[in-house]
C-alpha cells in the first residue's frame, strides 16, 4: 500500500496554485465589479482544486497503465511505481471529480444553471487530459485546454459567481493567469521531453521541439505581463503585479539556460511561486482601486 506521503506527492502539490490563482483573480474582478461572496467564492475554490487534484490522479493512473511512466523523471506516481493499485488512483481521481460536481452543482443552483454544461465540460476534460483512447494531452493540445480551464473559466466563472456577470478586466485577468497556468504545464512537460518522446506522449514541448518550446514558455510568462499592463490602464493598483517580475526570472533563466530532466523540478515550483503571487497582487489591485 501506497503510505500518505505517497499519495500527498501523486497529488503533485506544486500545481495546487494554478488552482487557488484563478478564484483568487476571480473574486477580485467580481468585488471591483460588485461585492464578494464569500461562500461562493469557497465553493469555487473547492472546484478549482478537486479539479487539479482529480486531474493529477486520472494523470498519474492514465500514463501508468499507458507504461508512459517507467521512465519518468519527475516526482514518483503511484500506478507507474507500483506503489498503489490502478483501481485504487482511479477512484481516488473519480472521487475528486465527484466533489468538483456537488460544488459546482450547489454554484448552480445559487446563481444559474447555465453553468452546469461548462462543468460538466471541466470534468471531462480533466479525465480526457490523458485518459481515454485518444487523450488530448498526448496530441498536444493540453497548454490549450489549461489555458481554457485554469485561466478564462475558472476566472471568468468565479468573477460571474460573485457579481452576475464579467467585464473587459476580468477577461484580460483571466488571460494572464490562464498563460502562467500554460507555462506551468510546459515546464513539466519540457521536463519529461526526453521520456515523452520516448513513449510515444507527443506533448507540446515535444512537437515544437526543445530549443522553441523554451522560447514559448518564457513568451507565455511575457503575456502574462502584457494582461498586466492591460488591467492597469483602467486599474492602475493592479500594477502592483509587476512587483512579482523577480520571481519569474530565476525559472526562466533556468529554463533559457537549457536545464533539463530533474533540475527543471525547482522551475516548475517556482513557476508555481510565481501566478500565486502574481494573482495575489493583482487580487490586492483589484481590491484597491474598486
Amino acid at each position: 500500500m501506497a503510505s500518505a506521503t505517497q499519495w500527498l506527492s501523486a497529488s503533485r502539490p506544486r500545481t495546487l496554485p494554478a488552482a487557488v490563482a484563478p478564484v483568487l483573480v476571480g473574486a477580485g474582478a467580481g468585488f471591483a465589479i460588485d461585492h464578494l461572496s464569500w461562500w461562493r467564492t469557497l465553493l469555487a475554490l473547492l472546484v478549482s482544486l478537486a479539479l487539479q487534484v482529480g486531474v493529477n490522479f486520472a494523470n498519474d493512473y492514465s500514463d501508468g497503465i499507458r507504461g508512459t511512466d517507467e521512465l519518468r523523471v519527475g516526482p514518483m506516481r503511484l500506478v507507474g511505481s507500483g506503489a498503489a493499485r490502478p483501481r485504487d488512483v482511479k477512484l481516488a481521481a473519480f472521487a475528486c471529480f465527484v466533489v468538483a460536481g456537488l460544488a459546482g452543482l450547489a454554484l448552480a443552483a445559487s446563481t444559474t444553471w447555465w453553468l452546469l454544461p461548462f462543468g460538466v465540460a471541466a470534468v471531462a476534460a480533466a479525465w480526457f487530459y490523458t485518459g481515454g483512447p485518444k487523450p488530448y494531452g498526448y496530441a498536444g493540445y493540453g497548454e490549450i485546454f489549461v489555458f481554457l480551464f485554469f485561466g478564462l473559466l475558472a476566472v471568468l466563472g468565479t468573477t460571474y459567481v460573485n457579481s452576475g456577470r464579467i467585464t473587459p478586466t476580468s477577461v484580460a485577468a483571466a488571460i494572464g493567469i490562464g498563460l502562467l497556468a500554460c507555462a506551468l504545464l510546459m515546464v513539466n512537460n519540457l521536463r519529461d521531453v526526453a521520456t515523452d518522446a520516448v513513449s510515444g506522449k507527443r506533448t507540446l514541448a515535444v512537437l515544437l521541439g526543445d530549443r522553441l518550446a523554451r522560447s514559448v514558455l518564457a513568451l507565455t510568462v511575457g503575456g502574462a505581463y502584457l494582461a498586466v499592463a492591460v488591467i492597469g490602464v483602467r486599474h492602475p493598483w493592479c500594477l502592483l503585479a509587476l512587483l512579482s517580475l523577480p520571481l519569474a526570472v530565476p525559472p526562466i533563466r533556468q529554463v533559457l539556460g537549457g536545464d533539463r530532466g530533474p533540475s527543471l523540478i525547482k522551475a516548475l515550483g517556482a513557476i508555481g511561486r510565481l501566478e500565486f503571487v502574481y494573482a495575489v497582487l493583482i487580487t490586492i489591485g483589484l481590491a484597491l482601486g474598486r
